[in-house]
């Protein structure tokens, strides 16, 4: 399946849906890696933190795909965000891919009470300039964070990967990225065990569709500008949500499943804002 794509400011394209790891460890979490390009899914996305940059790397290996073809991402971690720190932490991520470089890194947390995103964004920029990264971005940055990017070094992330789901729909971060070129990632973006696919609401509108609740969840995030990165470690789970490419929402569908949107529908009260991830 050749997956459609959308364009950033600085001319990075990404897939419309991306293939999430977090969890996925060892020879199993390859092997699913492995699966999921097979399938299709080009746009990758791991993390530091995630401990699994050497599983995504063996995975990349065990798919006999074309290296070029793929968008491999992986995140800068909060206690690495000084300058010194950071450049050895980005290598260090590179090597244990073992594909040679990265094509997307990202800051994964601002920690605006350390204080050190400013910093950590110069490094990214000087590592994307020296040719270890591809592109570069953000995760969790507030539209007040992204234009203290701006203003300090001159350039803009091209992607800013953030919280999303129904019942976080995160319209302002949306619209503020929609509108300087940056895309948008969602993580979780199925809300993980909340009970959100079981809604009435979902159910309802999957139904009328003939699709599976997450199908439907899916189909909204990109029909909002979104690109959603769930993960699935089975075959099933995997060719289920490319099936969601397929699924073509009306407006009031939409605007049925953002109205499930809450004040406190973060899944874990991480509010960038103030929440601080090392």
């Amino acid at each position: 399946m050749t997956i459609p794509t959308w364009t950033a400011h600085g001319g990075l394209e990404l897939p419309v849906l991306g293939f999430g790891t977090y969890g996925l460890k060892g020879a199993d979490g390859a092997d699913a890696v492995a699966r999921a390009v097979d399938k299709g899914y080009r746009l990758i996305d791991s993390a530091f933190n995630y401990e699994n940059e050497g599983t995504v790397g063996e995975g990349v290996r065990r798919s006999g795909i074309d290296r070029d073809e793929l968008i491999v991402t992986s995140k800068l971690e909060g206690r690495h965000q000084e300058r010194d720190a950071a450049i050895p932490s980005i290598e260090e991520s590179v090597y244990r891919t073992g594909l040679g470089h990265l094509d997307l890194l990202l800051i994964h947390w601002p920690n605006p009470k350390t204080d050190k995103y400013v910093e950590a964004w110069q490094a990214l920029i000087e590592a994307r300039d020296a040719g270890i990264v591809k592109a570069i971005g953000v995760c969790n940055f507030l539209p007040e964070h992204l234009e203290r990017l701006v203003r300090e070094t001159g350039e803009l992330p091209q992607v800013n990967q953030i919280e999303m789901h129904p019942h976080f729909p995160q319209e302002e971060c949306i619209r503020f990225n929609a509108e300087h070129g940056i895309l948008t990632e969602a993580w979780s973006p199925l809300g993980r065990e909340t009970g959100i696919l079981e809604d009435e609401v979902i159910v309802d509108i999957a139904r009328k569709h003939d699709v599976t609740p997450g199908q439907t969840v899916l189909a909204w995030a990109i029909a909002r500008g979104a690109i959603p990165i769930p993960k699935a470690a089975s075959d099933k789970r995997q060719l289920e949500n490319l099936g969601a490419l397929e699924v073509e929402l009306v407006e009031e569908e939409i605007a049925a499943i953002t109205a499930l949107g809450r004040p406190d529908g973060r899944l874990a009260d991480q509010d960038p804002a103030e929440y601080e991830e090392f």
